[in-house]
């Protein structure tokens, strides 16, 4: 299967070919997804949720991601690689952001950050592109804004904001971003905007016009059943599978049933 890259995926928006995103935070995951066909593999900051069972991706750190990341760089052979940058890596000061970006490029494998955000963070966008550094927006629901916003809450549903987030979108084009994230906003916004744009746009609870979808792989095998969410459809209901394969675990080892000759060794 031919390598996935930026120039890619702005093909593939030209030709209405949708873009199948997922997020991975270790290698097993990333090479099932990777072998099954996945174009893009997001470690996402959710990791400090999914896996650190936080209420939300602000506790991430630089290490944490790093190490994630270079986890599912060794599992991965076709897909594009995008590491999400956590809070405060480029809120600050954009050398600091060139810095932090390139750690996960040359230290963690990565092949493209993720940063939230709009008109605020142009500047370092625009550092990151111009020492070819790629970058992938994001804006919307912006996790990492989550106490500004108050909640969960759609996105973009007044004119005012609605009307920011697209010029947002296009000021990221021209940053040199070469696809953005559009998190829980309405469906029409998210077509107005993936129309307005040439790169392309990845939805999540944002309909179905975007160019293409992701999901925490997390939620799409069932695994985080911490919440029930609306825009998540479950493929698998692997949480109540594990635990009915841990309960059988136990009852063996209870019962002296595990292990049994088979499992074990002879001398020769």
């Amino acid at each position: 299967m031919k390598k996935v890259t930026t120039v890619s995926l702005q093909t593939m928006k030209k030709r209405g070919e949708k873009i199948a995103v997922l997020t991975a935070y270790d290698a097993t995951f990333a090479w099932l997804e990777d072998q099954a066909g996945t174009d893009v593999i997001l470690v996402g900051d959710s990791a400090a949720m999914v896996i650190g069972g936080e209420e939300s991706t602000l506790t991430a750190t630089m290490d944490q991601m790093l190490y994630h990341t270079r986890c599912v760089s060794r599992g991965v052979e076709r897909a594009l690689l995008v590491a999400d940058m956590p809070f405060l890596s480029f809120q600050i000061a954009p050398q600091e952001t060139v810095r932090n970006a390139g750690r996960f490029l040359a230290e963690a494998g990565a092949e493209a950050v993720k940063l939230e955000g709009g008109e605020a963070i142009l500047d370092h966008v625009k550092r990151l592109v111009d020492v070819g550094i790629p970058v992938m927006g994001h804006l919307g629901l912006t996790p990492q804004s989550i106490h500004k916003f108050g909640g969960w809450d759609v996105r973009g549903r007044d004119e005012a904001e609605a009307e920011r987030m697209i010029e947002d979108a296009v000021k990221l084009e021209e940053a040199g971003a070469f696809s953005i994230v559009l998190e829980k906003i309405s469906a029409p916004l998210a077509e107005k905007i993936t129309a307005s744009l040439h790169i392309p746009t990845i939805g999540i609870a944002s309909g179905p016009d975007c160019d293409g979808q992701v999901l925490v792989n997390y939620d799409m095998l069932g695994l985080y059943s911490k919440f029930n969410l609306k825009f998540v459809l479950k493929y698998l209901n692997l949480a109540e599978d594990i635990s009915v394969a841990v309960r059988r675990y136990v009852k063996d080892i209870k019962n002296g049933d595990f292990p049994n000759q088979d499992e074990s060794y002879d001398l020769v």
